[in-house]
């Protein structure tokens, strides 16, 4: 069985390579490497997907009222993400069957995910998000 470390560690590194070669970030650098280690849990990646959402629209909703570029932009998403992560992993899971885990990836991986998606826009993150997280996947158990 590979190990946890292998998928983040060779996630980042597909995802700096990714990153260098086409300009587009994967949702961030530690991101698919996340999201490799949880593949074989669908459930998961999307829950993640699901609070990433989230917090991209209250966002959205927030920047009617609020100053929020740069690093406020980041530092928002990020708040937000780990708020509702942790909302997410407290009341959804628990209320629905065992076999299915709907928990959230990690605190910081959907406000991570989140402000990618607003920076460069739903679609570029996504597509390359999906190819380095499932290379990585499969590398990972092809390697270990």
């Amino acid at each position: 069985m590979p190990s946890e470390y292998s998928s983040l560690f060779l996630g980042l590194v597909l995802a700096l390579i990714f990153s260098e070669l086409t300009g587009i970030s994967p949702g961030g650098l530690i991101v698919p490497g996340y999201f490799a280690v949880y593949l074989d849990q669908p459930w998961r990646p999307l829950a993640t997907l699901a609070v990433a959402f989230l917090a991209l629209g209250l966002y959205r909703l927030a920047g009617n009222y609020l100053i929020l570029f740069g690093r406020r932009r980041f530092v928002f998403m990020i708040l937000v993400g780990v708020v509702l992560a942790q909302l997410w992993n407290l009341l959804l899971p628990g209320s629905l069957a065992e076999p299915i885990s709907l928990s959230v990836i990690g605190w910081v991986v959907p406000g991570l995910l989140a402000s990618n998606l607003e920076r460069q826009k739903i679609l570029p993150t996504l597509a390359s998000l999906i190819f380095v997280s499932v290379l990585t996947f499969f590398l990972v158990r092809l390697l270990f």
